[in-house]
């Protein structure tokens, strides 16, 4: 008689399994984070529809400012108090105002949005530290609104140019300072949409974001006016707004920052709202 010998297969446990049938190990890096956060921005509609305004408003107010102008002061009428010293330039950039409340606003979504959603929990559970979340944000989001307003700045000074050809506010890509007003205006809305960001990190929450960014460029700027003079000068200045302006004008006065200053003092606004947001993520829970 012959004997069977019934033979039982050992489970595979982590020891004993091969090691090329092993989950691969995942690292948690800076490229990674800022590629997750890059899909992140795309994949929302919201992101099109604001970026898409942005550069609208840029580029429509600036032709819609050349072509008042130019059947305005530009035909021989005499010129309004708006128009009395304009350019091409500051015609093209005219709608500067309009395309940093689209570019901010966005900017407050990018990061207060997860936490309105509550999908910051799992965004965080995939990268235990906080701060390279925060950093690839505001790096990503701030290097897409730099580049759609830089390319509606010079959108918008190409085709005003071309409106006002013939007028005292002609100006080319040639002339002095131009190059560099339409270069800071891009950089200014793009430190914008980074102060934006960092603002919705700091109160997480989107109308709290967005009305404390309409209240720092549009109504303290209104405020200021009330006060006296004196006060004025010391103050109006060093305004975000004020100072991100003296970074893309074409000419200065004694009651303005220069460039370089103006993009100091923005620089310092931007370094102090990332502060605050850092701070708060980490010392406080998710």
């Amino acid at each position: 008689m012959s004997t069977l010998t019934a033979t039982h297969e050992t489970p595979e446990t982590p020891e004993t399994a091969p090691a090329g049938r092993g989950r691969p190990a995942y690292r948690v890096t800076g490229r990674r984070v800022l590629s997750s956060e890059w899909a992140k921005l795309w994949s929302l509609r919201s992101t099109w529809i604001t970026l898409g305004l942005g550069l609208l408003f840029l580029v429509a107010f600036g032709v819609i400012a050349a072509s008042h102008y130019r059947s305005g002061p530009g035909s021989g009428r005499p010129a309004e108090r708006d128009f009395a010293d304009a350019t091409a330039v500051s015609l093209s950039l005219f709608g500067t105002n309009f395309a940093q409340l689209a570019l901010g606003v966005l900017g407050v979504l990018v990061t207060a949005g997860e936490y309105a959603t509550g999908m910051i929990r799992s965004t965080m559970a995939a990268v235990p530290r906080r701060l390279p979340v925060l950093w690839s944000k505001a790096a990503v989001y701030g290097v897409v609104a730099l580049a759609v307003a830089t390319v509606g700045a010079f959108a918008a000074f190409l085709v005003g140019s071309r409106i006002v050809s013939g007028t005292p506010a002609a100006m080319g890509l040639g002339h002095a300072g131009v190059v560099r007003s339409l270069l800071g205006a891009g950089l200014y809305l793009g430190l914008v949409g980074v102060i934006g960001s960092a603002l919705g990190a700091l109160l997480r929450s989107v109308a709290g974001g967005v009305s404390v960014l309409v209240a720092a460029f549009l109504l303290v700027p209104g405020l200021v006016t009330l006060l006296p003079s004196s006060w004025q000068a010391d103050i109006d200045p060093y305004l975000p707004s004020h100072a991100g302006q003296a970074v893309f004008a074409l000419t200065h006065d004694s009651t303005t920052l220069s460039p370089g200053a103006g993009l100091l003092v923005l620089l310092g606004w931007t370094a102090l709202a990332l502060g605050g947001a850092a701070y708060r993520l980490l010392r406080s829970d998710v």
